[in-house]
């Protein structure tokens, strides 16, 4: 099994210090933070990040306030879809998709896959299919009109449980195990995914946190990145209380688990790093 990190899209907000936690008030550097996992059943890919419609478009797909403000770079080849092919791997190869949620820069990218499964919760596939005028900014209808191939995912009672968090495996009998690891309050159906690596696991976090500050006792977030995670919550006091599960993962199980977010480009590199 490999495993590979790549980033399908690049933010440059103004403000680094406030936002990103890099020096100066010049524009800092937010990635896309997503998984192309080889399996037994063909690639698997968490998140997508922006697809290729969105760099063609961009001011019409993910709207002006957000490809504007967080500075969105227009590179049609820093997509899903590119890096799979710069691995040397086959797009038509992804048989599996598996969002932490379905904001539009995590699942920009599902009109490139259209035959590919998309497993998400099923809070999560309510509130994106159906979004209320507060979140129509996030859920753009454009990455759903080719008709996904929805796997919806039932959480709560009954679930297996994963170092003390609720998990749901994704594919049974497929190796290596992936676990949909229920972390809502960003989003209603929000979720972390587990990706069995070796002896360990790695979590994607998605958007559960965002700075790797944040997992730090006590967290130290950007002040930017503090106030926007608490402006864009679903459920804020949800958010707050996972947050603190997952820092209490990091501090009692790093040997076990090594845990990723979805914009710190500090942790992208790492992971890249790490796997050459």
């Amino acid at each position: 099994m490999s495993m590979h990190s790549i980033s399908a899209g690049t933010m440059c907000p103004l403000g680094a210090k406030y936002f990103t936690g890099d020096p100066g008030l010049g524009r800092g550097l937010v990635v896309c933070h997503c998984l192309v996992i080889e399996s037994s059943d063909g690639l698997v890919l968490v998140d997508t990040g922006m697809g290729t419609e969105d760099m063609r478009h961009p001011y019409r797909r993910l709207g002006a306030p957000f490809k504007v403000g967080f500075g969105v770079k227009v590179d049609p080849t820093g997509t899903a879809i590119e890096r799979i092919r710069g691995l040397g791997l086959d797009p038509a190869d992804v048989r599996h998709i598996v969002p932490t949620h379905l904001d539009l820069d995590h699942a920009g990218g599902l009109p490139d896959f259209p035959s590919a499964r998309v497993h998400v919760t099923a809070d999560e596939h309510r509130v994106a299919i159906n979004p209320s005028l507060r979140d129509r900014a996030r859920y753009r209808h454009f990455h759903f009109d080719h008709g996904p191939r929805w796997r919806i995912h039932q959480t709560g009672a009954g679930g297996d449980r994963w170092f003390g968090f609720q998990s749901v495996r994704v594919l049974p009998g497929v190796d290596p195990e992936v676990l949909l690891i229920p972390l809502p309050g960003h989003s209603a159906g929000h979720t972390g995914v587990a990706v069995r690596d070796g002896d360990g696991w790695l979590l994607h976090c998605g958007d559960a946190y965002f700075n790797r500050c944040e997992l730090e006792t006590p967290p130290v977030a950007p002040k930017g990145i503090a106030a926007f995670e608490g402006i864009i919550a679903a459920d804020n006091d949800a958010r707050l209380a996972n947050q603190q599960r997952l820092r209490e993962l990091a501090a009692a199980h790093s040997d076990e688990v090594r845990l990723v977010c979805a914009h710190d480009h500090v942790e992208l590199e790492g992971e890249r790093t790490r796997a050459d």
